[in-house]
């Protein structure tokens, strides 16, 4: 009975499971993100977690425990570069599984896994909407001017319209004329 055992086997023995997330796990953190199916990013995410969580550590036990799991060192030092900075305020939740549809060959559920780029903090909202406040408050200043502009769209829509109607009573009266020119010379 395999009772109150956590994760799945994926098809594979443990040693192939392991050398593939060692593999993918490199690859996360060398790309930010990889293209895999749903169970096995759901699987990664606890691998890359964890890895993230030695790298904000930083000591050097860490960096070797790191260095067994990651394949390549200069991913490593790149992890550890980055993570204080990067990940330092939140505790846990850096990766992201976003759910991109089913693979047409086998209709797998497929998923993008990457790395949370984490907010600067819940101050940027504020400042958003200060920011908002701000552009509202020059629209009811600038409510005169639009009526200015209005004013100024009139005028020349008027003075349009009464070019035009100049324009227009010459020919009217040059018809009239020949108009009356042709009565003329019908009588």
């Amino acid at each position: 009975m395999r009772h109150r055992k956590a994760g799945s086997k994926l098809g594979r023995t443990s040693s192939h499971r392991k050398a593939m997330f060692r593999n993918m796990v490199t690859s996360l953190f060398k790309y930010d993100r990889i293209r895999t199916t749903d169970a096995k990013a759901k699987a990664l995410r606890g691998w890359a977690d964890h890895l993230i969580t030695l790298a904000k550590r930083g000591d050097l036990h860490a960096r070797r425990q790191a260095l067994s799991i990651v394949r390549e060192k200069n991913v490593v030092h790149q992890l550890f570069a980055e993570a204080t900075e990067r990940y330092g305020d939140i505790a846990g939740g850096y990766t992201r599984i976003i759910k991109l549809g089913i693979r047409p060959g086998d209709t797998a559920p497929m998923s993008l896994i990457e790395l949370v780029a984490p907010e600067k903090g819940k101050q940027a909202p504020t400042e958003k909407k200060t920011v908002a406040t701000e552009v509202k408050a020059p629209e009811k200043s600038n409510a005169p001017a639009k009526q200015e502009i209005a004013e100024k769209e009139a005028e020349t829509v008027a003075a349009a319209s009464e070019s035009v109607q100049t324009e227009t009573e010459p020919q009217e009266e040059s018809a009239e004329e020949s108009g009356a020119a042709d009565t003329k010379e019908d009588k």
